[in-house]
């Protein structure tokens, strides 16, 4: 590359010392980085190259801190999200929530408020017999609004739509609902008891986009679904034991909080529906509202403005199909759907969960069996349970040396709000019990937490499950460098202060199916299409760059807008840390088609072999001949305009959807946290969150990622709980839910990244971003147990629930 052979000669001019060895690129980053741009602690000889060669150092967009193309449309409040759009005729519509877990729906009518002056239209059950009222990723055995039962508070009843919010919100307490109270399923415990109610007594069909064996069996009483693995014979293993260590674990209900609560806008007409929706799955919506309401998917146009946040809580279908319903009944005008963070509280969440676990050691600390099993909290619904109690099966096993191994996973009906998708799926809870067992084996053997994992973490190549691809990280190195900035000697013996680390691994569930399109317009200039959703986590600044770096442009030459189903090719979804991996790929791919058309145009145009053109800053050149991109468009269709076209296409069996997992996410938390013995309250000092990506594309946003996926994780760790009683939720509000703020971060927190360029993605990226949030809880848990000598195993580690703890062990003593 030109920019790399003119730095290469720029260095021997101005050489310094202190960056022999590196490479150019890394060279550039580290001047280049926000955390370490400082004048006076370089060189001038650095900055002379800097700036005598920048120009050329745009060329390599991968691995360069481009900033975020939609950043400055946020900023300055250019960019519209759900909520922001006008239309002509637009109705707000409110939904009717049932005030009780469990009941039976006697009757419901909808007459006066039907009357009320400036109400347009009200939904209910009696407006569903034309369509497939149920849906659902899984099983689809959610109706639009509550048919014969309501499973949960919360549920929506009906629909109403009219002039204004206020009027739609007064429309709402006219409509009489009559219902029969049943018995509640409270919890796991409840839907586990003998006798227990049924939530469900009809078994459901299975939805469309299950990945999951066994899904839509009857497993019988309140069971959604079960999952089990069984490497060797633990049965018999465990006899060979030395010592056999058994904990329970719990972990709590979380919402899935973004700034942005779900909000959607459906118009319907004889041409078809219309939906501008917040999802991160738009297409996967598309096809379930095109079976829903019998119409073919070229019928349904699925449009994502901004989104202002997801993780998960906008996966598949939430307020979708009850939007769409609605707006059936309003003559073609436009209906929004804009909810309230309290009532998006009661849409989606985190599941809680159960975790038993149980290990057979030797006392040299030879891991020789273990088994284990987890009870997820699904809800009224199952959502994404199935998937959910899937996905943990390979975290609960551990990234451990470990022969014989049993894992079940269950996933329960309950009468609380459904649980669905959230940042790495069932990673945080099992990982939170896993990783706070490991440190409990080794306080019982003797061994210093670090060295005992240390030694007994799978190497590269090895099997973590097995048919699984093998292990892809050097999870040692990731280990140390997480413990590397902690007082770890300091904490070995309990004086009020302690250090802990946590390794995640987890198997990524990304789907291998995505397209992209890559079209040079006449002036020389880029349009990616790819229907990757943008929620916030900088995926449209990714996909330009890495078609920047392919097509050998600036990255502002190359524009991507939102999703538009209608004229955005294909993709499975926006979730499981794809969107590098797997879109990045059908880009790469749709550029290196076009490159390869750019190149056969211009040595068309300019008389020459294929072989003597090379590209660069949007021009082709063959020894002193140098001809912009504009003119090869034009001299191939003999006249000003035209386009040319690049295609990328990934699926199952093409090399990288051949294996699964495509990647695993590897996550490492070290912390250190001081504990008020008095009150119980905790200061996490120190957070060091490290994540192997095998090439970070864009290194601030990837460290953003990491570092704001830890901050989450702080969440669950400190504080955050849904609480019900008797199916009633207590808290669904943020005044008494509890999220992070900036207030609440280590006074020392920084993350590090693990680049080999060893991932299946472009350039050796893997997926990203969930995996800072698993390692939290188990860190900060595992220096508190260092710190006072006290296990807790039951999270959030709120002051009350720590200072009961520590009154405990001064009983016990």
């Amino acid at each position: 590359m030109p920019a790399e052979a003119g730095i290469q000669a720029g260095l021997r001019k101005n050489w310094i010392p202190a960056f022999a060895g590196m490479t150019v690129e890394a060279i550039f980053r580290s001047a280049s980085s926000r955390h370490v741009l400082n004048p006076s602690a370089y060189s001038r000889g650095l900055f002379n190259i800097l700036r005598e060669f920048r120009d050329l150092m745009d060329e390599m967009s991968v691995g360069s801190p481009t900033p975020r193309i939609d950043g400055v449309a946020k900023v300055t409040g250019r960019a519209k999200f759900t909520g922001d759009l006008d239309f002509a005729g637009l109705l707000e519509a409110k939904i009717l929530r049932s005030p009780l877990p469990h009941a039976v729906v006697k009757a419901i009518d909808p007459a006066k408020a039907e009357a009320l002056p400036g109400v347009v239209a009200v939904l209910t059950r009696d407006d569903l017999k034309d369509i497939d009222p149920y849906y659902g990723n899984c099983l689809r055995d959610r109706a639009v609004v509550a048919i014969d039962r309501v499973r949960f508070v919360g549920e929506p009843v009906a629909v109403v739509a009219a002039a204004n919010a206020l009027t739609a919100e007064a429309a709402l307490s006219l409509i009489d609902v009559q219902y029969t109270e049943l018995p509640c399923v409270a919890d796991i415990d409840a839907a586990r008891a003998e006798g227990a109610p049924v939530v469900h007594e009809q078994q459901s069909g299975t939805g469309e986009f299950h990945d999951v064996a066994g899904v839509g069996e009857r497993f019988g009483g309140n069971v959604c679904h079960r999952e089990q693995c069984i490497k060797g014979n633990p049965d018999k293993a465990f006899a060979d034991a030395d010592e056999i260590i058994e904990e329970t674990f719990e972990f709590p209900m979380i919402y899935q909080y973004a700034m942005e609560p779900h909000t959607a806008v459906a118009r319907v007409t004889a041409d078809g529906i219309t939906l501008w929706s917040s999802s991160a799955h738009p297409f996967l919506v598309r096809s379930e509202l095109a079976h829903m309401f019998h119409l073919p998917h070229s019928k349904v146009e699925v449009i994502v403005p901004f989104v202002g946040g997801a993780y998960g809580s906008k996966s598949y279908f939430k307020i979708e199909p009850l939007v769409v319903a609605i707006a059936r009944k309003t003559g073609g005008r436009p209906v929004r759907v804009a909810q309230s963070i309290p009532e998006s509280m009661l849409t989606t969440r985190r599941h809680s969960a159960r975790m038993r676990i149980k290990t057979g050691v030797k006392r040299d600390g030879t891991l020789i069996a273990r088994e284990a099993e987890v009870i997820l909290d699904t809800g009224a619904y199952a959502d994404n349970g199935p998937r959910v109690a899937k996905r943990a099966i390979s975290r609960m096993i551990g990234p451990y040396k470990l022969d014989h191994c049993k894992v079940d996973v269950v996933a329960l009906y309950t009468n609380t709000v459904p649980a669905g998708s959230m940042r790495s799926i069932g990673g945080p809870q099992t990982i939170w019990a896993l990783e706070s067992h490991m440190d409990t084996i080794a306080e019982r053997l003797g061994f210093d937490p670090l060295e005992f994992r240390l030694r007994r973490l799978l190497r590269r190549g090895e099997v973590l499950k097995p048919g699984a691809t093998p292990i892809d990280a050097d999870l040692c190195a990731g280990t140390k460098a997480a413990v590397k900035p902690l007082d770890w000697a300091g904490a070995a013996t309990p004086n009020g202060k302690g250090a802990g680390v946590a390794v995640g691994v987890s198997d990524s569930e990304a789907m291998p199916v995505s397209v992209a399109l890559v079209r040079l317009l006449a002036d020389g200039s880029v349009i990616l299409s790819a229907g990757t959703t943008e929620v916030g986590q900088g995926a449209r600044t990714i996909l330009c760059q890495i078609a920047a770096q392919e097509l050998a442009l600036p990255v502002e030459c190359v524009t991507m807008g939102g999703t538009d189903t209608l004229a955005t090719p294909f993709d499975r979804s926006t979730g499981a840390s794809r969107s590098t991996t797997v879109m990045g790929s059908a880009v790469k791919a749709a550029a290196l088609e076009l490159r390869e058309q750019l190149v056969v145009a211009a040595a068309e145009a300019l008389h020459t072999s294929t072989s003597a053109i090379t590209l660069n800053d949007g021009c082709a050149i063959a020894g002193d001949k140098r001809l912009s991109y504009s003119k090869i468009v034009s001299a191939y269709f003999g006249m000003p305009g035209g386009e040319i076209i690049g295609r990328g296409t990934m699926r199952p069996g093409d090399g990288m959807g051949a294996q699964f997992p495509l990647f695993w996410e590897t996550g490492m938390g070290g912390a250190e946290a001081r504990v008020d013995s008095e009150t119980g309250e905790i200061a996490i000092e120190k957070y060091m969150t490290v994540a192997d990506v095998g090439k970070a594309i864009n290194p601030p946003q990837v460290e953003g990622q990491d570092e704001g996926a830890a901050i989450q994780g702080l969440g669950h760790t400190l504080f955050e709980s849904l609480i019900y009683e008797n199916g009633q939720p207590l808290n669904a509000n943020l005044i008494d839910y509890r999220v992070p703020r900036f207030g609440d971060l280590p006074k020392h927190f920084a993350s590090a990244l693990i680049e080999n360029e060893d991932g299946p993605g472009p350039y050796g990226a893997k997926g990203m971003g969930e995996s800072g949030i698993v390692s939290v809880a188990p860190a900060v848990g595992n220096a508190i147990a260092r710190a006072t000598g006290v296990r807790i195993r039951a999270l959030p580690l709120t002051p009350e629930r720590v200072w009961r703890a520590l009154k405990e062990q001064r009983r016990g003593q």
